[in-house]
């Protein structure tokens, strides 16, 4: 098994500068001076490089689309990559001016620009010695450098502690030009960059059960700052710290991307309800291949959602930072909210999932040849690892979700057996299947060569042993996965005439049949094969699946019986997520089977299927007996509001 080092982020986040000017250009005729100012902000830190923002504000009545920012890098610092602009560097001296197809500052606007810094070593400086935007300072003085700080902010007061995170207020300062922003300070080390007008922000990253003491002070544009706060003293929760990036403890969440809408699940409801701290990986359903074999957004069929994936803005209330997307943002959607989620909680992993049960159709054609598949796995990397996203609807642009994804999670469903109707099998998907595999490793291994960063790559896996021997050549498979995720679900449902478990850890010995599953034969059929237990993790379902038109059995409970037919479900006959089930149980009488780690819901004529807080934890601890690498969760989603569901996988982890 190949397995990556998890990034050691470092939790200090430096930041905003806009120093004094390095040279003086003539302004753009579509702007005058002083009219734009800029503000330099820090976001990552690591041993050898950091993520930085500059964020242009257009102070006019007019948009401006011209304008041209120099700045000046440290000893031992500069810039490896930028999105959202054209970058020109000369030794520590960097150019940066309007990408290729246009970026307008609007009025009364902002616009911003990322990228990438470089350092020789941990302790070269993040900060410009120098910022010019069409040749006066970035403060937009336009002339002498203000030196003149804000004054301290008063009333920090801190809100209720998670495990690992702090939410923290204060009152705004004043400044003679303007605020900037906040930094909330910890230790010497700034571990929160509130940009803006925001007088609040979350410190994450934390040790459970730990002392802290917070500061907070206020910056300008000229990256004057105010003296520090009075300090706050807190101790992070004891409980819900959750397993953090540990390679035995996995506990992988798939957010969907379609969850936004009814559900009305976005990105920030991972923070409120506790799941973000409790996560190590997230995986980000689904990215679709199109007939030729490549990555897309939005094909000449409308496939896609691109504006899910990054074109929605959304507002303050809404997302992860407390700060509303503008119009103009190349990155919005889930995209730019997974990228401030990783930013509040370092230790997240993001994965990039590829075709899923309806996305899987051309994956065949995809992995057939040594050219398509290297076009295949090129396309993917390129649009979502490398972050060059197509400009749709002003949206997108290269480099525009760089950073958001850490790997890439193969979902083909399934190689050489059937799965969604229309799917192309071929009995070589087998030997293809594992050549595509290599080829995301090798394409994988020279982009982390390249970037110095470490790709994951995993899988989710059928639990049908028949799937397995036809689709699966497990022990050359392991060599290139840092792990797979074994269906642990959907065993049986309301496509079929008869009430099982959809979930059961073993089988149930008064099963009927014909169709025996469990996840003790689903995990066997992968270590029979030469698979290692801690590489396999145990998917759970954060759903339930129905029946109607149940007889009660000669057990009263309704189990093993013929039903007329699926249960009507919110969003499809014969399934609800458990947060809509939970909410209607009073209607049922709860059973429960111990040794299956299964319960069930019946009220005399509707059977549900289903898994709660506690069969969760009978889950999460058979997996650990197995000597698995964690759990998986399909869907976050599916749990209420108080994540109920993963709280109990973290404290079945914790024990």
């Amino acid at each position: 098994m190949k397995r990556s080092r998890l990034r050691a982020w470092a939790a200090a986040l430096a930041g905003a500068l806009a120093l004094a000017p390095l040279t003086v250009l003539a302004p753009p005729a579509s702007a005058a001076p002083g009219d734009l100012t800029v503000t330099y902000s820090v976001g990552d830190t690591w041993t050898t490089g950091w993520s930085g923002q500059l964020t242009i504000t257009n102070t006019s009545s007019a948009p401006v689309s011209a304008w041209r920012i120099v700045i000046q890098t440290g000893s031992g610092a500069g810039i490896g990559s930028l999105w959202n602009a054209t970058l020109s560097s000369s030794g520590s001296v960097h150019t940066i001016t309007p990408p290729s197809w246009g970026a307008t500052v609007p009025a009364g606007g902002t616009y911003g620009i990322g990228f990438n810094g470089t350092r020789t070593t941990s302790t070269s400086s993040t900060a410009l010695t120098s910022c010019t935007v069409d040749g006066l300072p970035c403060d937009g003085s336009g002339g002498p450098q203000d030196t003149q700080a804000p004054s301290v902010p008063t009333g920090v007061t801190a809100g209720t502690p998670t495990s690992t995170t702090v939410p923290l207020s204060w009152q705004a300062s004043s400044d003679n030009v303007a605020v900037a922003g906040y930094e909330i300070v910890s230790g010497g080390q700034v571990v929160r960059n509130v940009v803006g007008t925001a007088t609040s922000g979350t410190a994450g990253g934390l040790q459970p059960d730990t002392a802290y003491t917070f500061t907070v002070r206020a910056y300008d544009a000229a990256g004057n700052r105010s003296a520090a706060s009075a300090p706050v003293q807190v101790r992070t929760a004891a409980e819900g710290g959750g397993p953090g990036p540990s390679e035995d403890q996995r506990v992988v969440g798939y957010f969907t991307q379609w969850g936004v809408y009814d559900r009305n699940y976005l990105v920030n409801n991972m923070v409120t309800s506790g799941s973000a701290e409790r996560l190590t990986h997230i995986n980000y359903a689904f990215a679709n291949i199109s007939p030729q074999g490549t990555c897309f957004q939005v094909n000449q069929a409308g496939q896609g959602d691109a504006w899910a994936d990054y074109g929605r803005s959304y507002t303050a209330a809404q997302s992860v930072d407390g700060v509303g997307d503008t119009w103009d943002q190349a990155l919005r959607g889930n995209f730019n909210q997974l990228r401030e989620l990783k930013e509040r909680y370092p230790h997240l992993r993001v994965n990039l999932s590829i075709g899923g049960w309806t996305w899987s159709r051309y994956l065949s054609d995809a992995a057939l040849t040594p050219q398509s598949r290297e076009r295949m796995v090129s396309s993917c990397i390129d649009m979502f690892l490398r972050g060059n996203l197509p400009v749709i609807d002003g949206a997108g642009g290269p480099g525009s979700a760089a950073g958001v994804f850490d790997g890439i999670d193969l979902d083909w469903e399934w190689p050489a057996s059937a799965g969604a109707d229309g799917n192309i099998i071929r009995p070589e998907d087998r030997e293809n299947y594992t050549a595509l595999v290599a080829e995301f490793r090798r394409q994988l291994d020279a982009l982390s060569a390249e970037t110095g960063e470490d790709y994951e790559l995993t899988a989710f896996v059928p639990a049908d042993p028949e799937k397995v021997e036809l689709g699966f050549e497990v022990p050359e498979l392991m060599e290139n996965f840092d792990f797979i995720t074994v269906q642990g679900y959907d065993y049986h449902g309301g496509w079929e005439s008869r009430t099982y478990h959809q979930s059961n850890l073993v089988l149930d010995p008064d099963d009927p049949g014909p169709s025996l599953f469990s996840g003790e034969i689903a995990v066997d059929a992968y270590v029979d094969r030469g698979a290692d237990p801690a590489d396999l993790v145990l998917g759970v379902p954060f759903y339930s699946r129905g029946w109607t038109g149940v007889p009660a059995g000669p057990d009263g409970d309704g189990l093993f019986q013929t039903a007329t037919g699926p249960a009507p479900g919110r969003y499809e006959p014969g399934i609800n997520d458990w947060d809509v089930i939970a909410a209607q149980a009073g209607g049922f009488t709860l059973h429960r089977d111990n040794t299956l780690g299964t319960a069930w819901l019946y009220n005399g004529s509707t059977f549900w299927t289903y898994d709660d807080a506690v069969s969760m934890r009978q889950k999460t601890d058979w997996a650990q007996r197995q000597g698995m690498g964690g759990v998986m969760i399909w869907s976050l989603d599916g749990d209420d509001a108080g994540g109920t569901l993963i709280r109990a996988i973290d404290d079945a982890l914790a024990d």
